[in-house]
């Protein structure tokens, strides 16, 4: 879970305070942010933007709606949805995140200027739009670097207007025996080496791997959606729950 009895909060495997967490996500982010597009195809073999493709084609964006993408950072998401038509936001509390969503956008003539595109900074326990705002809520590997898991979600569920849906997309635990092994060794010591290699930076990639492993299980998040006050909630398990996608509705 997110938090423990003495008012803490997982950081990968050490307790923090709650600032001291969102101030460390933020300098984790920081860190990776130019070579994170770069880190995400090494990572995982280019399987994420398999991954990704599933993502939006079960979200199923449609022309001229308003699509919150929370954590959207450097606009994979983001960009898959606005060529289907809708108008997307993306939130992300990192600016050096949202700099490089940018640039990427201009790269690909999406932007403020067709309207397909808007970047925001936003902590997405606190997300600054009005209730009832948007059709659908997208994040996509954002959701376990949040200080408070629930209170992002009650944030989801007030800004989605009544009938607007929420996917999520995230790493979880695997359940293939031969896939868990593989992955937890690949995981806690192959991964650091590839980020320092990569990006220079060993111990954001350390921290990445155990925000993984200290995520809750797919039920126990289903579970966490569904008391946000989602309705019809359920999880799609990919490669054995390596990742999932979890998706709920406001009634």
């Amino acid at each position: 879970m997110t938090s423990s009895t003495d008012d803490t909060v997982s950081f990968g495997y050490t307790q923090v305070s709650p600032e001291e967490k969102t101030r460390k996500v933020g300098e984790v982010f920081t860190s990776v942010a130019r070579k994170y597009d770069i880190m995400n195809d090494a990572m995982s073999g280019g399987m994420h933007r398999l991954w990704k493709d599933r993502f939006v084609k079960r979200v199923k964006p449609q022309a001229g709606e308003q699509i919150l993408d929370m954590a959207g950072g450097t606009g994979d998401i983001a960009f898959r949805m606005a060529e289907r038509g809708a108008h997307i936001t993306v939130a992300d509390i990192n600016q050096d995140m949202l700099d490089v969503g940018a640039e990427r956008a201009l790269d690909r003539g999406l932007g403020e200027e067709d309207g397909s595109l808007v970047f925001t900074c936003q902590n997405a326990e606190t997300v600054s739009f009005p209730a009832s705002t948007f059709d659908a809520y997208t994040i996509a590997f954002g959701i376990r670097n949040v200080t408070h898991i629930d209170r992002a979600l009650a944030e989801a569920h007030r800004v989605l207007k009544p009938g607007g849906r929420f996917f999520c997309l995230e790493f979880s635990t695997v359940e293939w025996a031969g896939l868990k092994e593989a992955y937890d060794i690949y995981s806690e010591h192959l991964l650091p080496r590839m980020g320092q290699m990569i990006a220079g930076d060993a111990d954001s990639y350390r921290y990445l791997a155990e925000s993984i492993r200290k995520f809750p299980p797919m039920p126990a998040f289903e579970a966490m959606i569904r008391e946000a006050g989602f309705a019809n909630t359920r999880f799609e398990p990919i490669m054995g729950g390596l990742v999932a996608i979890h998706s709920g509705w406001k009634i």
